[in-house]
């Protein structure tokens, strides 16, 4: 290397963001992730025997899935070559695809193919690479923030190792933002900097476990501190740490986790659990009228007869919200979700119409009585159809003793909960009178 390219690599080195600087260059640099990385460990086993085939890695930003990308061809000595799939097309993925068959060619090496963000690649895209992993032209690694068994084809996912990166902890990012702070030639070792211990432990938290949000912190604070020595303090971090924007894809995992730990959180009566989850979907930008469904759906699958004014309030919500819109609409779903997560608990209805499908689907139809079939058209008495049928009305109450299914069975099993223990009451009372034959 001459000394202009020397010069060079220096500015480009120097102009690099302190997060780019700072990422581990061995695989013992690499903080976190020790339940892939640690000895012993499969992703550790792989990169030691060089055995990489493709891998997919899932996790939410800031928890090293480039880097780690990067090292594992650093360790192995592969070529690398990394795209975007959000600023590729099948143009650059063919161009890829055709270096890494020349590498493989030359070599005799198979290269690695880094792709960022694969999920954003189109299913002819994906497609596209499966040729060359098939024949092993290239060790295909994945880079995703979208749960991969949502957002890539099944074709890739069963010809690739998924390993789940998660969230930095707090002491894990401490350690990273000493490391920068420490170190002289990548971070602000050269500096003199009066650090205070409660300033580390404020931005480590504050960052939730994404080591790019807490450097990028940390060189904003020092770069735009106008003392000398540097004076690192909490109130200094707090305003160098913008507020996170939440990560929210429609039709990705988060959307359908928090409405999972939503959906749940009611279910269990956990009232202020049901209301963090849905604030964090309402501050994601998830879609109001996917709320509003969900918890009609929840007041019939969950509360159902306990409380049978749960689905009432669940529609009227559904359709207040509709008709105010946000942000007023946020106070409908609040007095709802606390409705229905403080309201007795039933999947009676869901068990019943769920055990009466069953039956209908077991092939072992029940024919219908010939006492309830149509007797009103010219020709059904001849046939029998009606004959024998009492009406409801002419007997006390209103009920009638009669067989209604022609078999013995029983769908519905209440609950002793809420008004279903009254609606249970009920059910007995009316089997003895519609089957007094039964003891």
């Amino acid at each position: 290397m001459d000394l202009f390219a020397k010069a060079e690599q220096a500015n480009r080195q120097k102009a690099e963001p302190l997060a780019a600087r700072m990422r581990p260059r061995t695989l013992d640099e690499m903080i976190g992730q020790s339940h892939l990385l640690a000895p012993g460990k499969l992703l550790r086993r792989l990169v030691v025997s060089k055995r990489i085939q493709s891998l997919l890695f899932y996790g939410p930003p800031g928890t090293g899935k480039t880097t780690l990308a990067r090292l594992i061809a650093a360790e192995t000595k592969s070529a690398f070559r990394q795209l975007n799939a959000v600023t590729s097309g099948i143009k650059e993925l063919r161009e890829s695809l055709e270096w890494a068959q020349t590498e493989l060619s030359v070599t005799g090496a198979r290269p690695i193919l880094f792709i960022d963000e694969i999920h954003r690649f189109n299913r002819s895209q994906q497609d596209a690479l499966l040729p060359d992993v098939e024949a092993g032209t290239i060790s295909l690694v994945g880079a995703t923030t979208s749960n991969p068994f949502f957002s890539v084809n099944g074709a890739l996912l069963s010809r690739s190792q998924i390993f789940e990166l998660h969230p930095l902890t707090e002491e894990d990012i401490a350690e990273l933002l000493n490391r920068a702070l420490r170190d002289p030639e990548r971070g602000f070792g050269k500096l003199n900097i009066d650090v205070e211990s409660d300033a580390i432990a404020f931005c480590a938290k504050m960052a939730e476990g994404d080591a790019r949000r807490a450097l990028n912190a940390i060189e904003v604070a020092i770069l735009s501190s106008n003392q000398f020595p540097v004076k690192l303090s909490v109130p200094l971090m707090q305003e160098s740490m913008q507020k996170k924007i939440l990560q929210f894809d429609p039709s990705g995992d988060q959307h359908y986790d928090m409405a999972s730990a939503l959906i749940k959180s009611i279910r269990g009566s956990d009232v202020d659990a049901s209301l963090y989850w849905l604030a964090r979907a309402i501050e994601s930008g998830e879609e109001i009228r996917f709320l509003t469904r969900r918890l009609v759906i929840l007041a019939s699958e969950d509360i159902g007869n306990a409380d049978p004014q749960a689905l009432v309030l669940a529609v009227a919500a559904m359709q207040a919200c509709e008709f105010v819109g946000l942000p007023e609409c946020q106070l409908t779903l609040s007095q709802a979700v606390i409705y229905l997560a403080l309201a007795p608990k039933s999947n009676s209805a869901t068990t019943a119409i769920g055990s009466a499908r069953e039956e209908v689907r077991s092939g072992k139809l029940i024919a219908v009585p010939n006492h309830l079939r149509d007797g009103h058209y010219p020709g059904s008495k001849q046939l029998g159809h009606g004959a024998g049928y009492a009406y409801a009305h002419d007997h006390e109450e209103g009920v009638a003793a009669q067989d209604y299914l022609g078999v013995d069975r029983q769908f519905y099993k209440p609950v002793e909960r809420g008004h279903e223990v009254e609606l249970a009451r009920r059910y007995e009372e009316l089997q003895r009178k519609l089957k007094p034959q039964k003891p």
